[in-house]
């Protein structure tokens, strides 16, 4: 019986070589990789819409700011590209909602230099951009989320780069941004999510990576008011985060005495817990984004070294039984 036990294991293992996993097979999930990025890049916004994933700005091929769009469909695991950004931009926030993309902020210089208060709304179906309203106040590393037909921009570091608490809202039936109950307390490169009616706020530094958190809060709009949860249980930021069949997925991000962080982090909002999922394989990432489509949540870019240097091509794929 022990030799049918060990070849089983082996044929697992076999088996997952095969397919591209390189996760364990259980519970905790199990990570792939598609089809690569078109361009390396890092600090890259990204968001889905109707079934396919947009990859924008960011920095590559020793551009600060890039306008890159390009779209991945995986439906078919394939690449294209797209008409560019109106302005090139790292460290955006970028949601899809009612067909559209929806990008805003960022820095046009590095580190964390040249903050924008700029917001773009993008158009798949005519592969067009439009310039929206800006925000009351410029940002980068800004955390954006899309609820109840509206945009909520949480966040980030603004001018002189100084983290911010602010906290503003925009709705496209009258194109202005309104400012709302600030963060409890400022930080940037957070992981910003709507689920359920709310918006949370997870992780993210309040100046360098020293200063990482696992601030959780939650905002309510019918209240406009914050309330804490369970606190990230590794604190960390420049997450990647998505909504993956009921969790708040939290992945990577930075720094980890001097390497990126490997934890993959779920929430229930339901239980008001955390449980840790299989880390990510085979090293960790930070300036990265995610988005789930169907089965699977995908994690395009990002870098695999502490700051700006390393960028990646790898589209990551993590998945659940």
């Amino acid at each position: 019986m022990k030799s049918l036990a060990a070849l089983a294991i082996v044929l697992t293992f076999v088996t997952l070589a095969a397919t591209g996993s390189v996760g364990s097979q259980s519970s905790q999930g199990v990570w792939s990789e598609k089809a690569r990025l078109p361009e390396p890049r890092g600090e890259v916004a990204a968001a889905a819409v109707d079934g396919k994933i947009y990859v924008l700005g960011g920095s590559a091929s020793g551009n600060d700011a890039q306008t890159l769009n390009e779209e991945y469909t995986p439906a078919t695991d394939r690449w294209r590209v797209r008409a560019p950004m109106p302005s090139g931009l790292s460290h955006v926030g970028a949601v899809g909602m009612n067909g559209k993309i929806y990008v805003v902020g960022g820095f046009t210089r590095n580190v964390h230099m040249d903050a924008r208060d700029v917001a773009f709304e993008y158009d798949p179906a005519k592969d067009t951009w439009r310039t929206l309203a800006p925000m009351k106040s410029p940002r980068g590393s800004v955390g954006l989320a899309a609820l109840n037909g509206k945009l909520y921009a949480v966040g980030g570091r603004g001018v002189d780069t100084v983290t911010v608490a602010t906290n503003e809202v925009y709705d496209p039936a009258t194109g202005k941004w309104s400012e709302l109950a600030p963060l409890p307390k400022a930080r940037d490169h957070l992981a910003v999510i709507a689920v359920d009616g709310r918006i949370h706020a997870i992780g993210g530094r309040f100046n360098a990576t020293v200063d990482n958190t696992g601030m959780h809060d939650v905002y309510d709009p019918a209240t406009n008011s914050w309330k804490s949860a369970a606190p990230l249980p590794t604190p960390r930021s420049s997450t990647a985060v998505t909504f993956y069949k009921g969790l708040i997925l939290v992945a990577g991000g930075e720094c980890n005495n001097g390497k990126t962080f490997v934890e993959n982090e779920a929430y229930d909002p339901k239980t008001d817990r955390w449980q840790s999922l299989a880390p990510m394989m085979p090293t960790g990432r930070h300036g990265f984004r995610a988005a789930t489509v169907g089965p699977y949540a995908y994690f395009p870019g990002g870098a695999g070294g502490c700051g700006g240097g390393a960028v990646s091509d790898t589209m990551l794929v993590f998945s659940l039984p």
